[in-house]
């Protein structure tokens, strides 16, 4: 039986919920819904003299489940990280003073992930989120590709359980629908002339599901920090079992912030006379001075094609990167949430990635 629910959004992510409700009022499963799905601005935001605030509710969430759409990243009103969160608290704080039933965040990117490590003497930004979200009610977090697979052991599913989408299948479906359109060019052009390479010894991972899926070979780049400045590198040290020369490179990571390691990578890259050199990446952070960087290397013909996801909201950059290629993930957002509001299986959504059955179906 499928539950009433409620698609609620903060100020930060409107634009991308407005996208939700649209795809889920595309879905045959809304005839189930007879009102369909017009919620995203119940919500209004009221600002004291002194910058406090209160968020106010103008519907009843009453023993409903609320898909709270959030992002704490770039947005299309200019709000800052600091509001994104507090607007997040305070409308959490009303859901659950108005004995909403479930309160789900929905959160693409969790600008926190990045602070996750606990070896130093410092704070880590994501074990704030989370003990914020749970003590205010929370239930649940979705969001897509974590920075790291240990960021997940910080959430208790005792207190709120996590569904990390792993956003890379729609990397993978966007390569086979542009570039891949038949298995003969996968067996006889992909597997011997394209190789797919991490941005650091932290992303083989990723790096290699793509180089397994497409049945290529992986370059691993191992990078040199300076600890002492963030942001920075020192050097890059490419690992490679096949030569790189007249080779196609596609750099897969989850993020880009300051594009510091991709520019210094791509022009790694270039040295060794490569062929083509492509960047896809699921959140397209882009702080300064990523957007010169990126820019800079495609003006000097060393990057070919850049490919993001709109988990971050590019609106207000795509005219400064007109070559950017950005892929929608509002339409998986809504099939999640309806597959969660039924208690089915995400199985279907989520399990990995097949090329060659994707294209033996297209």
């Amino acid at each position: 039986m499928i539950q009433p629910f409620l698609i609620l959004s903060t100020r930060s992510c409107l634009p991308y919920a407005k996208k939700v409700v649209h795809s889920l009022n595309q879905n045959p499963e809304r005839m189930l819904f007879p009102s369909g799905f017009d919620y995203t601005s119940e919500l209004t935001v009221m600002t004291f003299a002194d910058g406090e605030m209160e968020v106010e509710l103008h519907k009843s969430v009453r023993g409903k489940t609320v898909f709270l759409f959030t992002t704490s990243a770039r947005n299309a009103v200019g709000l800052s990280v600091e509001e994104c969160k507090s607007e997040l608290y305070h409308t959490i704080d009303v859901l659950k003073r108005s004995q909403a039933d479930e309160i789900i965040i929905f959160e693409p990117f969790v600008s926190s992930s990045r602070s996750d490590r606990t070896t130093r003497r410092n704070s880590v930004g994501l074990w704030i989120h989370y003990k914020i979200l749970t003590s205010l009610g929370a239930d649940h977090l979705i969001t897509y590709q974590m920075h790291s697979d240990k960021s997940k052991t910080i959430f208790d599913p005792c207190g709120c359980s996590i569904d990390d989408v792993q956003a890379s299948i729609l990397l993978q479906r966007y390569l086979c629908d542009t570039t891949i359109q038949s298995l003969s060019q996968l067996d006889g052009i992909i597997r011997d002339n394209w190789l797919f390479c991490s941005v650091d010894a932290g992303g083989e991972k990723l790096a290699r599901k793509f180089a397994v899926s497409f049945n290529t070979q992986l370059v691993v780049a191992h990078k040199q920090r300076n600890y002492g400045i963030a942001n920075s590198i020192e050097c890059i040290n490419l690992l490679s079992a096949v030569p790189l020369k007249d080779k196609t490179i596609w750099i897969v990571d989850d993020m880009i912030d300051t594009a510091g390691s991709v520019y210094g990578l791509v022009k790694e890259l270039a040295a060794r006379e490569c062929r083509q050199i492509n960047i896809m990446i699921v959140h397209p952070v882009l702080s300064d001075p990523a957007i010169e960087r990126l820019a800079e290397l495609k003006e000097k013909g060393f990057l070919s094609r850049l490919i993001v996801c709109d988990t971050v909201d590019c609106d207000g950059i795509s005219g400064k990167l007109p070559f950017m290629e950005i892929i929608e993930s509002a339409d998986l957002s809504a099939r999640i949430s309806l597959t969660i509001s039924q208690d089915r299986q995400m199985a279907d959504l989520i399990d990995s990635f097949s090329p060659r059955e994707y294209l033996k179906n297209m």
